[in-house]
């Protein structure tokens, strides 16, 4: 998938040191529900389980979100807990801090959305955002997720109970 300033990849095997990075920001753990660091042999493992299986067996994608320049991993998307039945994945994004305020997420969300109605012929998203996530939620918006619900008092964060919003995108 091929956008004009980024492009999304499969996870390589090479990417383990990227996830590594990722995957052990404790900055982004309120929001991956993550506990514990992940060793690099953990992240080679589940990229050797990922390259080897589909959507469809593990239940997830996860793609690399790369600078068409010069083919450098700078986030990652992923679709998760998917669904065949019902046609329905949930969206996830990560984009590292160097390279924030690019349009880099606008430009890998589309491009996801297409593959997920298109090739996926899934019938809707949703994504999960804190009320105080202003950068995502404009992002969502920006590509016609609407807000559909909220969890209230859903995640604990230093103590204190924050809310979980649930948007949505429904192919018309």
């Amino acid at each position: 998938m091929i956008g004009e300033k980024i492009f999304l990849r499969a996870l390589e095997l090479s990417d383990v040191q990227t996830l590594y990075v990722f995957e052990n920001d404790t900055s982004i753990w309120q929001v991956s529900d993550t506990i514990m660091p992940y060793s690099s042999f953990a992240l080679e493992q589940y990229v050797l389980e990922a390259v080897n299986t589909d959507i469809y067996t593990s239940k997830q994608l996860r793609l690399v979100i790369c600078e068409c320049s010069n083919g450098k991993p700078i986030g990652l998307i992923d679709l998760f807990d998917f669904n065949p039945k019902h046609l329905r994945a949930k969206v996830g994004m990560l984009i590292h801090t160097d390279y924030r305020q690019n349009g880099y997420a606008s430009e890998a969300l589309k491009l996801l959305i297409d593959y997920a109605f298109t090739t996926l012929n899934l019938h809707q998203l949703s994504c999960t955002l804190t009320p105080d996530n202003i950068g995502s939620i404009k992002l969502f918006q920006k590509h016609g997720f609407i807000l559909t619900g909220t969890k209230k008092e859903w995640f604990r964060l230093n103590d204190n109970w924050v809310d979980e919003q649930i948007y949505q995108l429904i192919r018309k």
